[in-house]
């Protein structure tokens, strides 16, 4: 911990959750919505104020240093200076800081353990430095730190469920206007995190193709983004040439999963929430083309087992699903998972 590495106890603890989607993949760039949850995994950052940005981190096993006014550097410390970077941009009076960074979050694509290292640095910088911040400011300087200094072209979504999230609720997000409302998950009922253990290679590349993709989709439609496309307008987007006109069904029909879903789990329709999973993974698959036939076999082999609902989780090209099962069929659910799809890690 930090007083062991560093000699001295820290001013500040701040810490923030690693998220999971279950509604509203790839949407969140396009102005839509999106549904996530807050994971129980947690990265915590211990800090004193310092006059450089320097932290230990524990999952590496390595200290890193740099000046406030370096650059990125294509290290994982880039997501911490980016963090002070972004405060000083904003106007706010900021030094840099000691931190010493642990991470109960999964190392797994889709997660967002990029999103829970900004928001808990940004929590423990608020802290040791009173700067009046609110949980969406918190968010957007995550964002903006991700995107301007990291250089990870990232929508508002994983910083939102980070910082505004709340345990055992979803976060209804409105990415146009971060408009926001917890929605309760249904009680009995547990989010479950299936990984595919094959890493997310293609998903920086076939990330920045479908954004290019659905930007050309909008700029075909005269449309500021694909969120002012509704169900009602499918016959123009699938007269859009290939492979846009996929894309961009993709993004309406996705966008109208979500706000049907909340609404059935607001009257408690637990089942037609997970049919609106797994039309969203079909959709992934076959319409926006991220998912991976290891995904495709996990999220078929928790349905055979018993998953409400499943689909790929996160930017997709490896990574993870998400499931929903009764609570009460954890253990059975993952053992039965794990005798059909041994690599997989079920958490």
């Amino acid at each position: 911990m930090f007083k062991d590495y560093f000699g001295s106890e820290p001013q500040v603890r701040a810490q923030a959750p690693g998220r999971v989607n279950l509604l509203g993949e790839h949407t969140d760039y396009n102005d839509g919505f999106v549904f996530p949850t807050p994971l129980v995994y947690q990265t915590q950052v211990e800090a004193s104020p310092s006059e450089r940005v320097e932290a230990y981190a524990e999952r590496f096993g390595e200290f890193r240093s740099r000046e406030l006014g370096e650059g990125a550097q294509g290290d994982w410390l880039d997501y911490v200076a980016g963090c002070v970077w972004a405060l000083r941009q904003a106007g706010l009076e900021v030094g840099g800081l000691r931190a010493y960074v642990t991470s109960q979050v999964p190392a797994v694509g889709g997660l967002s353990s990029s999103a829970a290292l900004e928001v808990a640095v940004i929590r423990a910088l608020r802290e040791l430095y009173r700067l009046p911040l609110d949980d969406v400011q918190v968010a957007l300087l995550a964002q903006k730190a991700e995107v301007e200094y990291v250089g990870v072209r990232c929508g508002i979504m994983d910083q939102m469920a980070s910082s505004a999230g709340r345990p055992g609720q979803a976060l209804f997000l409105d990415t146009r206007s971060l408009e926001s409302d917890l929605v309760p998950l249904p009680e009995g009922y547990r989010v479950v995190v299936l990984d595919s253990g094959v890493p997310r290679r293609l998903a920086e590349s076939g990330y920045n193709t479908r954004r290019a993709e659905c930007e050309e989709a909008a700029r075909l439609l005269g449309v500021k983004a694909l969120r002012d496309v509704g169900l009602q307008d499918l016959p123009e987007v699938e007269a859009l040439p290939e492979p846009v006109n996929r894309r961009a069904r993709h993004v309406v029909t996705e966008n109208a999963r979500v706000l049907e879903g909340i609404e059935a789990l607001r009257r408690g329709d637990v089942q037609r929430f997970g049919e609106l999973m797994y039309a969203s993974h079909a959709s992934l698959r076959d319409d926006y083309e991220v998912s991976i036939p290891e995904l495709d076999e996990l999220v078929e082999v928790a349905r055979k087992h018993g998953a409400i609902g499943a689909r790929l989780t996160g930017a997709g090209f490896g990574g993870a699903a998400v499931a929903l099962i009764k609570a009460e069929d954890f253990e059975r659910f993952k053992s039965d998972v794990l005798k059909d799809y041994p690599k997989a890690q079920v958490f």
